[in-house]
């Protein structure tokens, strides 16, 4: 019997073979939180006692939520956490404008396949598209594996998503995205691990495949798993020191896998997640026409280059619809660089975008376009709770940046596909 990606990731980190619903204590490849969650686990660590880091040097510490703070309560916590930084003597703090977490860490070349990494932020499982067993935890088992470097798991069960065919135009990742948790369900993948497969996600760019394993968590997943290959490794040539021998296994043909899903890109339409969950999936056809006052184009969900390209591709010599608010917030200063050489910022904001500092953005409600009572927002972010971006009487749709961008154009949600050149 064969492994799963899951299996051998955590059966590689043990020194043997285990298999899903076994206990295993791991030693944690990389640790890190944010200015969000920081101080709760600062908090756990001093209720520990701890007073030095195992190994200060696999912790990074990004600010992204609050940026700029947005109120002098945000302002102080930030300056605790930057304390704590100092007395713990971690070696990789990103302050204010750097962008979100989960993509400057890639970034700046701290994953690598094979890596057993946990963050206090449930979207943590968006490194998995490295290959790597990543996984968003509390502030406690934080504040634990900080301390000790190590952390223990149950080695999950695993869905198997098999993805072939390629994307018609107009069509994404964030679709694909939409369409696997819309079919698998909010708990239909609780602690389970989502490993995704086959030639279309082998053609996918890392930016595509960080979409669709960011949002394994909307399904209760523990991790989204996309096996390391030639693509990856180009990336990371470009980000990381790659002087040790990478971890390339994918899932054993002949591994138990709890369920496998078959999924052909060539027939995917537009998705769209409708009020209040991210499981409330369906085709851009059956939600036309609903008039929306804001657009929000980032996250660690879609803000990336290749998001932001589209959008200006989509926007170029059209015009903003007057009563809507089209917030664009780049996922990082490395993308926002990017985009401004290119000439995407100068499109987007000729348009009357409204561009915003690398970050969360207004995704967790606390600034930068969050919605008033009755508002309506289509959102390329990752959820769409009740309240989530503002008032609890607003009403937020997910779907792709070309849905998005479409939709801002518009003024109402459109299919993007009539803006095909």
């Amino acid at each position: 019997m064969g492994l799963t990606l899951a299996e051998k990731i955590l059966s590689r980190k043990v020194g043997r073979r285990v298999s899903a619903g076994e206990f295993v204590e791991v030693d944690v490849d990389l640790a890190y939180f944010h200015d969000g969650s920081g101080p709760l686990v600062i908090k756990a660590l001093e209720d520990m006692g701890v007073d030095k880091l195992a190994n200060p040097d696999k912790v990074v510490v990004v600010f992204d939520h609050s940026v700029p703070p947005h109120s002098d309560q945000a302002a102080t916590l930030q300056r605790l956490v930057r304390n704590a930084v100092k007395k713990f003597n971690v070696r990789y703090f990103y302050d204010l404008g750097e962008g979100v977490c989960h993509q400057v860490i890639p970034e700046k070349g701290h994953v690598l396949p094979g890596q057993v990494i946990v963050g206090a932020d449930s979207h943590t499982c968006t490194l998995g598209a490295f290959g790597a067993f990543a996984t968003g935890v509390g502030a406690t088992d934080l504040a634990y594996a900080l301390a000790t470097g190590k952390l223990w798991f149950r080695v999950p069960e695993t869905i198997l998503v098999r993805v072939n065919g390629s994307f018609a135009p107009m069509v994404s990742a964030k679709d694909l995205a939409l369409k696997i948790v819309g079919e698998i369900g909010v708990n239909g993948a609780i602690y389970k691990s989502i490993e995704l497969t086959g030639r279309g996600v082998s053609k996918m760019s890392i930016a595509s495949r960080m979409t669709i394993a960011n949002m394994a968590v909307e399904m209760g997943a523990k991790v989204g798993l996309i096996a390391a290959d030639q693509e990856t490794i180009r990336y990371l040539k470009a980000k990381a020191s790659l002087g040790e021998a990478l971890f390339m296994e994918g899932g054993d043909a002949d591994a138990s896998y709890e369920d496998v899903r078959f999924f052909d890109l060539s027939s995917l339409e537009p998705q769209v997640a409708l009020p209040h969950s991210p499981g409330n999936v369906k085709p851009i056809e059956e939600v036309e026409g609903v008039e929306i006052d804001e657009a929000f184009l980032g996250s660690c969900t879609n803000g990336r280059l290749e998001d932001l390209l589209v959008a200006a591709e989509i926007m170029r010599g059209r015009k903003v619809h007057e009563n809507v608010r089209f917030v664009v917030v780049p996922a990082s200063k490395e993308v926002y660089l990017k985009a401004l050489e290119m000439g995407i910022i100068k499109i987007l904001l000729e348009a009357g975008a409204l561009i915003g500092v690398p970050g969360c953005g207004p995704c967790l409600g606390a600034h930068m376009g969050v919605l008033g009572e009755d508002e309506v927002a289509i959102s390329t972010s990752n959820r769409n709770f009740l309240g989530r971006m503002g008032s609890p009487k607003a009403k937020i749709y997910l779907a792709s940046p070309q849905t998005v961008t479409a939709s801002a154009i518009e003024g109402r949600i459109t299919d993007p596909r009539r803006f095909m050149r």
